[in-house]
């Protein structure tokens, strides 16, 4: 049975005692609504579907997104990357709110928010950190009767895929003046490999069979390791590097690569280009060979599904045209 006591003049003190339940309080703003809540937990609790409240309505998104940040964060390869996404949630007024308040209405009004500023993508990215930090605290920190209130509101199209094409004249004139001596093969390997620049930076000369043109990746963006097989070209650009003492490849991390490489853009007047565009133009050459199916592709460039792949595929049509002969 509930027991019901006034406070003070819009205070109303809800305890409700049942064997088998731990303890429920609530203070209520009027008697009427202290036994609206009263009647709906007994219900819960005689139908034996009740859930506690307690953890989610005394728990704010700011005390979640941390322990986040602390438990869960630090395991994730982009760790970094989404500690710069929790900074800015923190910085938001939401994070003062208790998690059992947050409704549907509130994530749109971030989401409009965030849109004024930022890419549909990076307000997706964001979305999508929120609606697991809301989902680790429903199933592992206490919080079993919350919603997940980012699954009732429409996610920002992204309209940003690129579908820039380096000519073969643009990647020469990058490469004679890079003004480093490790950039022109980085250049070359990651328009033959298709592989991303932190892979690699990581690559180590242990890692290259040069005799069977492979190269293996470990620990990469997927979590899965990943073998390479190396062109021609690919592999004269590995022999024409000078052998470190610590065994790496290259000395450059991958922003000092993207830095690099922006900066020769910039001095040879090659507009609307960067790094990343070297792993577009790898794979829509693997395609354009005509040799390769859908999956030898993927499986040389790591991609898991074709929706994927297809972002980052953008075949010339005139190639496209000789198939239709």
């Amino acid at each position: 049975m509930a027991t019901i006591r006034k406070k003070g003049d819009y205070q109303w003190h809800v305890q409700i005692r049942r064997k088998g339940y731990p303890t429920q309080t609530k203070t209520l703003e009027t008697k009427v609504a202290a036994e609206t809540w009263a009647r709906e937990i007994e219900g819960e609790m005689d139908k034996g579907v009740f859930i506690s409240r307690a953890e989610a309505e005394r728990t704010t998104l700011r005390e979640v997104l941390e322990r986040y940040e602390r438990e869960v964060t630090p395991s994730k390869k982009g760790a970094a990357k989404e500690k710069s996404v929790i900074k800015k949630l923190l910085a938001d007024p939401l994070s003062a709110r208790f998690m059992a308040t947050i409704r549907g209405a509130d994530i749109a009004a971030l989401r409009d928010d965030r849109l004024k500023d930022y890419a549909p993508k990076t307000v997706v990215n964001e979305l999508a950190l929120l609606s697991n930090v809301f989902n680790i605290a429903r199933r592992e920190w206490g919080m079993e009767s919350l919603l997940n209130p980012i699954g009732m509101v429409s996610k920002p199209r992204i309209k940003n895929a690129r579908d820039r094409r380096l000519t073969e004249d643009e990647l020469d004139k990058i490469v004679a003046n890079t003004g480093s001596r490790e950039l022109p093969a980085i250049i070359r390997l990651l328009t033959e490999t298709a592989m991303r620049r932190g892979e690699l930076s990581k690559l180590r000369w242990e890692h290259i069979d040069l005799k069977d043109r492979v190269a293996t990746l470990y620990d990469t963006k997927n979590s899965e390791d990943r073998v390479v097989p190396l062109s021609r070209r690919a592999v004269s650009a590995l022999t024409s590097l000078p052998r470190r003492n610590d065994g790496k490849v290259f000395g450059m991390t991958p922003d000092a690569i993207t830095k690099a490489f922006s900066r020769a853009c910039k001095r040879l007047g090659i507009e609307d280009a960067c790094i990343h565009d070297l792993r577009h133009e790898a794979t829509s050459r693997l395609f354009e060979k005509g040799t390769l199916d859908v999956m030898e592709v993927a499986t040389i460039t790591g991609h898991k599904t074709l929706q994927m792949l297809k972002r980052y595929t953008h075949l010339k049509a005139k190639d496209m045209v000789r198939k239709l002969d």
